[in-house]
């Protein structure tokens, strides 16, 4: 189906080659093609699928994996691992060509293998989740498109077929963000995740626009091949509007206010944004273009700036959350900021960042279906200062959020330690005197993300039971839910190490990623910066046990300065509210009132005058013959007055 294409990994980085091949790699189409349909599927058949519904979505997925699975292994029995499907001309217009096509490589094939292998355990948990739910047909007709629509982003073979799967992603979070709209906070929380990230796309767009006129394609091989004809501040502009893109899906700084309200949406929704699908797309954006951001060295600073101060904001506003799925999402926006870390360092950190994307998968993943059984035998109940003691009720959710609590604060031996941890290392490596300020900067965040997490962790599972009783009954969650939860928790435990000691390898055969730059040494040992980062995580998570082993107060306390301003998101939502909320109201109101009263009094105002005008003539057709021949007299009398004053000379 089309022409496959693969990539010769000898070529230098920013340079990439294709010649034909042939094989099972020419079905990789089956990708996006299966959970699209299903999609449909669901959406055409409306409530005549609601009985078997869910279960189409869940093997749509399955499938997916399979196949993923199928064409990781035959990729890597090439020689050249690239492998590019041309299906058809899309557009072609004047001296535009755009290709509707795919490309299946190390990079893709990672995220393939992310996406739908993580997203068929959070299908097969909301299952029993949506169980009750009237629209879950509906539900999983949504889930798949988002699938469908991520899967596109990767695999596309040009900008604009990423584009194509960018918004598709942002249409399904829309949907299913919003997916409870009968409450105002759902329905709120939906478009502002939707309106947030109309602006990093319209960067992308711009971006995408740049590259076809000053490269005159959009095509991936053709645009890296041609980053070193265009000019710097070209390619500034044109990374930073990539950068824009990527920070609006990604949430990070400035555009990091949407993630937290997304958990206005089911619970699996929640895991399948935060762990495959939605948040990771900017990580992926800016590891695809590495081409362009290898090539400036202020834009790699940008990147490694946003990825350093989000870590920071999410640590800091995450501390001050009390409610168990929100303090989950501010982690979120933490953990891409570290990945936005990587990728901006630039070399062997791209990779490192992909695996700290990937284990990330599994350990966020694992901790919001956590939550999510913990809401389900809570009565729905989300505050965490009224849970405690669950331990005794919910082991399987215990333990296994415990493996998830373990792996994101980077404990040794457990999947965070062995992804995050070359990073800060990395972080320490660069050549100025910005080693130390982003290196502290990411072991501050160690420090704090071990804290605040385990005052997750605490308040939820130990210490005095602070429920209820005639609300909330505790109780473990179907075995449909808690099967995911393992497996999410063994991903959780051996992942890192795993991914850590063979990703890098994987991905030197795509260009500019894995592998590494020049040597630098790091302005401290590895061995240093290893006991550093074990050594803020105990006492950040010591310091939470201390605080937090009792319970904390159910009341709101009153606070310092730093702890209220991070119960108001730093006052990010203020400032956006402020900026450009508040003058666009203001805006929008004045351009009606000029539309009101202004072009429209005056088309109205003379619509008004020659309808007036005309009233009043029409009161001269009386229909008396009396009248028409004074009419006629008086017209007659004015004629020889005007006459006469001529000939008079009173009017020369």
């Amino acid at each position: 189906m089309g022409t496959i294409l693969t990539n010769a990994p000898a070529e230098p980085v920013g340079t990439v080659a294709y010649a034909t091949a042939d094989g099972l790699l020419g079905s990789v189409w089956l990708l996006v093609a299966i959970p699209l349909v299903s999609a449909v599927v669901l959406l055409l058949l409306g409530r005549r699928a609601d009985r078997w519904g869910h279960w189409l979505g869940v093997a749509a997925i399955g499938a997916a994996f399979v196949l993923g699975l199928t064409y990781f292994l035959q990729l890597r029995g090439l020689e050249n691992k690239s492998v590019e499907l041309s299906l058809w001309d899309f557009i072609m217009v004047g001296d535009l060509r755009v290709d509707f096509g795919l490309l299946f490589d190390p990079l893709a094939a990672v995220f393939v293998l992310l996406i739908t292998g993580v997203g068929f355990l959070i299908h097969l948990y909301a299952v029993e989740y949506m169980a009750h739910d009237p629209g879950r047909r509906r539900f999983f007709a949504y889930f798949n498109l988002f699938v469908a629509a991520m899967l596109l982003l990767v695999l596309g073979n040009n900008y604009v077929m990423l584009y194509f799967g960018w918004e598709g992603v942002g249409l399904a979070s829309y949907l299913l963000i919003s997916f409870w709209y009968e409450r105002p906070s759902a329905a709120t929380a939906g478009k502002k995740a939707f309106l947030m990230n109309r602006v990093g796309d319209a960067g992308l767009a711009i971006g995408i626009f740049i590259m076809f006129a000053t490269l005159g394609t959009t095509q991936y091989d053709e645009v890296f091949n041609g980053v070193g004809s265009l000019t710097a501040t070209t390619v500034l502009v044109l990374g930073l509007l990539l950068l824009l893109g990527a920070t609006g899906k990604s949430g990070q700084f400035p555009l990091q206010a949407w993630l937290p309200d997304a958990m206005e949406g089911p619970t699996p929704v929640s895991a399948l944004i935060h762990a495959a699908t939605m948040v990771t797309a900017g990580v992926y954006l800016i590891a695809r273009s590495n081409p362009i951001f290898s090539a400036n060295t202020t834009l790699q600073l940008v990147v490694v700036s946003v990825g350093a101060l989000t870590l920071l904001i999410g640590c800091v506003i995450g501390a001050a959350k009390d409610d168990i799925k929100r303090v989950l999402a501010w982690s979120t926006v933490s953990q891409i900021g570290y990945m936005f870390l990587g990728v901006g360092l630039g070399g062997g950190a791209y990779a490192l960042a992909i695996v700290h994307l990937l284990a990330h998968g599994f350990f966020k993943a694992n901790m919001f279906l956590g939550a999510g059984s913990v809401m389900h035998g809570m009565n729905d109940q989300v505050d965490i200062r009224r849970f405690g003691g669950l331990s005794k009720y919910m082991k399987i959710t215990w333990i296994t959020f415990m493996m998830g609590w373990l792996a994101i604060i980077g404990m040794f031996p457990f999947s965070g330690f062995f992804s995050k941890e070359p990073i800060i290392v990395a972080a320490f490596e660069r050549d100025d005197w910005t080693a130390w300020l982003f290196g502290m900067a990411a072991l501050a965040g160690a420090g704090l993300t071990a804290f605040y997490m385990t005052r997750l962790f605490v308040l939820t599972f130990h210490g005095p039971k602070r429920w209820t009783e005639d609300i909330e009954h505790p109780h473990e969650s179907p075995k449909l839910m808690t099967i995911p939860l393992i497996l999410l928790g063994v991903g959780s435990v051996g992942a890192g190490f795993l991914l850590a000691t063979s990703v890098p390898d994987w991905l030197t055969a795509t260009a500019g990623l894995g592998g590494q730059e020049a040597e630098h040494h790091a302005v401290l040992s590895h061995t240093v910066i290893t006991v550093l980062s074990l050594l803020v995580t105990v006492v950040g998570a010591g310091l939470a046990w201390f605080l937090f082993r009792k319970g904390t107060a159910i009341a709101p306390q009153p606070a310092g300065v730093v702890v209220t301003a991070a119960r108001r998101n730093l006052y990010t939502d203020a400032f956006n509210e402020a900026i450009f909320e508040k003058p666009g109201i203001f805006l929008t109101r004045a351009l009606v009132y000029l539309d009101n009263r202004g072009i429209d009094g005056l088309v109205n105002g003379l619509a008004a005058g020659i309808g007036g005008g005309s009233a009043r003539l029409r009161r001269l057709q009386t229909g008396f013959v009396r009248s028409y021949a004074t009419s006629i007299l008086t017209g007659a009398l004015l004629v020889v007055a005007a006459f006469l004053a001529v000939q008079a000379g009173w009017l020369t």
